[in-house]
């Protein structure tokens, strides 16, 4: 369900239409595969057609940005069910001989397995190793067939996702800037000019708690989450104080 054109999201559109319906109908939770933020876009643009049906959306863990929307309520089907994800965890057999990784030695190792991208969540880095979420039913193919990433053996298996994000918590950081305009904190930030942030907002790149922000003047509020496509991710914790010069203080927790 990868939406990768304007084709692949007018798809999408009728699918998560299809999917509400079909939870209304027959009495079941349906469900989506991970979805990216900009196809969970699409979600908003027709939250209120589904709304009949009733909805959540679930990544694993608050910070996760991939979530599956799960169609259906309590309400309306009477039973409660859980989201169809798992976290794995996934670390070197040997600690004191492994590579140092990326994000994107864990991504090409999962998807050099010949899944598919929607079938995973977030991936988030470990001191030594990564957690995955995935859904629930290929979990078992990656435990058993992800056995290298870079040139070291690894060994996965499922956890608790409390168990495995306790080191992923936001670094906090101060930083100077002339107000708590969106675009002003991202430039500062990332070290790009006003124009380069602007650009980033003109092109859909830049959310703010999930939904595509396209108000570049918009006044970041306490717990903001932002994404910004290319660059990284930050919580915006609010204005700390005021320098000499008028200039306001603010302090961000940024993920690395």
């Amino acid at each position: 369900m990868t939406a990768t054109s304007e084709k692949d999201l007018l798809q999408l559109k009728k699918r998560l239409l299809e999917l509400a319906d079909k939870s209304y109908n027959r009495g079941i939770y349906t469900y989506t595969p991970f979805l990216s933020l900009s196809e969970q876009q699409v979600f908003y643009e027709v939250q209120k057609e589904v709304a009949h049906a009733g909805y959540a959306m679930e990544g694993g863990a608050p910070i996760c940005e991939r979530k599956m929307i799960r169609f259906g309520s309590v309400d309306n089907l009477g039973y409660e069910e859980d989201f169809p994800i798992v976290c794995v965890e996934i670390m070197p057999v040997t600690p004191k001989f492994a590579d140092k990784f990326t994000h994107r030695d864990f991504l090409g190792a999962v998807m050099n397995l010949g899944i598919e991208r929607s079938t995973i969540g977030d991936i988030f880095l470990q001191k030594q190793g990564a957690i995955l979420f995935c859904q629930e039913s290929i979990a078992p193919y990656i435990i058993k067939n992800l056995q290298q990433v870079k040139h070291t053996n690894m060994k996965c298996h499922v956890i608790e996702a409390a168990e495995g994000l306790q080191e992923t918590e936001p670094q906090e950081m101060a930083v100077t800037v002339a107000s708590e305009r969106i675009d002003g904190v991202i430039a500062k930030i990332y070290n790009i000019s006003r124009s380069q942030s602007l650009e980033l907002f003109r092109s859909g790149r830049i959310f703010v708690n999930g939904i595509v922000m396209e108000n570049n003047s918009y006044q970041l509020k306490k717990e903001d989450a932002v994404t910004v496509r290319g660059y990284g991710k930050f919580v915006f914790y609010g204005v700390a104080g005021e320098t000499r010069k008028g200039k306001e203080r603010v302090l961000i927790g940024m993920f690395v």
